[in-house]
């Protein structure tokens, strides 16, 4: 038994930032600033042994190509991961739930688009702001709201509206809130489609 649990457990390496720095520097625009942060990260990662690399945040992947001129790792994006499953499913037109950061920037909608075919839809100003604004002050807080779950499904009830057939769940938090109980059309869940493709990958 012991001989198969090796087969199916690779060993797993983890760096955790000091994520109230990041949020400062994300939202001075610094980016330069948090990349570095993640790419000495990185680099401690793969002086300890690692042979495989993700980043475990949707924002941070506008980073990714800082990350990756600093180590020779393979890395897997977190978009490509839930692109593939989302075009699995037959579907052409997504919505777009996450920070404005992912919303609004051409590193993670602009990479659905240019390198998966998909349409995007985000949600209009008003509500990008109440996405943003509960992510940051609540769910990483902690603070999991019922009146948030409902703003949140109204919001994804308007892009299905606009022409989504389905919803991703674009920052690692937000299946707290919402899921596929609570509207007409799947979900994707980008911290679980992520993981799953690291799994894969590394047991490949």
């Amino acid at each position: 038994m012991s001989g198969w649990a090796d087969i199916i457990q690779p060993r797993s390496f983890f760096y955790s930032v000091d994520f109230d720095e990041i949020v400062h520097l994300q939202h001075a625009d610094d980016w330069d600033g948090t990349g570095a942060i993640l790419a000495d990260a990185a680099e401690s990662l793969e002086r300890a042994g690692a042979e495989l690399l993700v980043i475990c945040t949707n924002t941070m992947h506008k980073v990714a190509p800082q990350i990756q001129q600093r180590v020779k790792l393979p890395l897997i994006h977190i978009a490509d991961a839930t692109a593939k499953v989302i075009k699995r499913a037959g579907i052409k037109t997504v919505g777009l739930l996450g920070t404005k950061f992912t919303m609004e920037q051409d590193f993670y909608k602009g990479r659905l688009e240019d390198q998966h075919d998909l349409a995007v839809i985000v949600p209009e100003r008003a509500d990008r702001e109440i996405v943003h604004r509960v992510i940051y002050d609540e769910l990483g807080q902690g603070k999991v709201l019922d009146a948030s779950r409902d703003q949140y499904r109204r919001i994804a009830i308007n892009l299905i509206e606009r022409g989504a057939q389905g919803v991703i769940l674009g920052c690692t938090e937000i299946g707290l809130l919402i899921g596929d109980q609570d509207i007409a059309v799947p979900t994707f869940d980008t911290m679980a489609l992520h993981a799953r493709a690291a799994a894969e990958y590394a047991l490949a």
